[in-house]
């Protein structure tokens, strides 16, 4: 599915595209990774015709994001993130200062995952960080939906 949600992202966000250096998918923990055998956001990035850097680690695992709310997402994903072990500072340098670099995942939900990798990046010298997903989440259908199982559960 990444090739058509990748061409759906650009034909809804390819502004966001425009002038870029490099795009950055957000990272799953190492062992997150090897137990689904790919990265969704990796995938998706690969096929959005705009040069690809694995640029973030995360470095430590974190809870599943889906029952949490806003601040609990902030919190479970705060320093789980840093540049790459594998960035060495002459790429990091190449690769990130003053750059523009476009985020991507897969869903948006309060932004919790997408501003700790932005963090790292500008932290790291980058010029502008945008963000690029194939869904954002609806807040208050899930208000509504954790309402509405609570009441008849």
């Amino acid at each position: 599915m990444a090739r058509p949600l990748s061409a759906l992202m650009i034909e809804a966000g390819g502004h966001l595209l425009k002038d870029v250096d490099w795009v950055v998918p957000v990272p799953l923990h190492p062992w997150r990774r090897a137990r689904r055998g790919f990265n969704q956001a990796e995938e998706l990035a690969r096929h959005l015709d705009v040069p690809m850097r694995r640029v973030l680690w995360r470095v430590r695992a974190t809870a599943p994001q889906t029952a949490l709310d806003a601040r609990a997402r902030r919190r479970n994903v705060e320093g789980a993130f840093n540049l790459s072990p594998f960035l060495t500072p002459r790429r990091r340098r190449q690769w990130l200062e003053g750059r523009t670099v476009v985020l991507i995942d897969d869903v948006r939900t309060t932004g919790a995952t997408l501003d700790a990798c932005a963090a790292v990046l500008k932290a790291a010298g980058a010029g502008e960080v945008r963000a690029l997903t194939v869904a954002k989440a609806d807040l208050q259908a899930v208000g509504r939906e954790r309402s509405n199982t609570e009441t008849t559960a």
